[in-house]
């Protein structure tokens, strides 16, 4: 199991990276699609991501393993909060992947009889759920942030001393607004990891949630909140200490 881990674990750059590359063509073909002169780079940019959705789907295979162990992992953290979101996280992106690979055993013939449009239903419900529970982790996360920096003396005279600064900001907004904001802001900064993984989460969700027709958006959207996301996941495999932890 940890040598089938460690294979499984080698394929996530390379599937943030593929990811990147179709969501870039798909923003790209969004943009050239009313060029009628650009009809062939079209083609070519739409052909390229589908390549790239068939090798994602390859490197996705046994990857549910993979959510299951860190399921296992996250079950045993000590804190309540994190154990429950992370480990329902897990178990959502394990049930997820499991959706995906059906979908791709239905696609290339191994599944005969599947119910493709149940099955990707069922795959985008988990995902939403999995990315749902993860921005719960991180908003849990900020809020621990804020209440140390809060009790942090040294920290309460730096704020005081910024809104005694601000007089004008003050009178316009509210007191105990302008002072949260102040603390959200100082407290995220010294912690890039839970702000880039806020703004993955939040990108990742745009698409479940338009599959499912919950909020819809346009491809061009969906297209651009995905290379986003993408480009935080390759950032945070070149720089493991920008991943959030656990």
């Amino acid at each position: 199991m940890e040598r089938l881990q460690n294979v499984i674990n080698q394929s996530q750059g390379r599937d943030r990276v593929f990811r990147a590359t179709q969501y870039a063509c798909a923003l790209s073909v969004h943009v050239l699609g009313s060029n009628s002169q650009r009809k062939e780079l079209v083609g070519k940019l739409q052909r390229l991501e589908a390549n790239m959705s068939a090798g994602r789907k390859l490197f996705r295979l046994g990857n549910a393993i993979n959510a299951i162990e860190a399921a296992k992992r996250t079950a045993r953290l000590a804190d309540r909060v994190l154990c429950l979101c992370l480990t329902a996280a897990n178990v959502n992106r394990a049930l997820y992947f499991i959706c995906d690979n059906a979908l791709w055993a239905g696609s290339v013939g191994l599944l005969r009889r599947i119910d493709k449009k149940r099955w990707s239903v069922n795959a985008s419900r988990f995902y939403l759920l999995s990315l749902v529970l993860s921005l719960t982790r991180d908003v849990y996360v900020i809020s621990q942030l804020i209440v140390q920096r809060a009790r942090d003396k040294h920290f309460r005279k730096k704020m005081i001393s910024h809104l005694n600064e601000s007089p004008e900001v003050a009178e316009v907004v509210i007191p105990h607004l302008d002072a949260f904001l102040f603390l959200l802001l100082q407290s995220v900064k010294s912690h890039p990891p839970v702000v880039l993984d806020t703004i993955k989460n939040l990108c990742d969700l745009s698409i479940p949630l338009d599959k499912l027709g919950i909020y819809r958006s346009n491809a061009g959207i969906v297209s651009f909140c995905g290379l986003v996301s993408s480009l935080i996941g390759i950032v945070t495999v070149i720089r493991p200490e920008l991943r959030i932890k656990p």
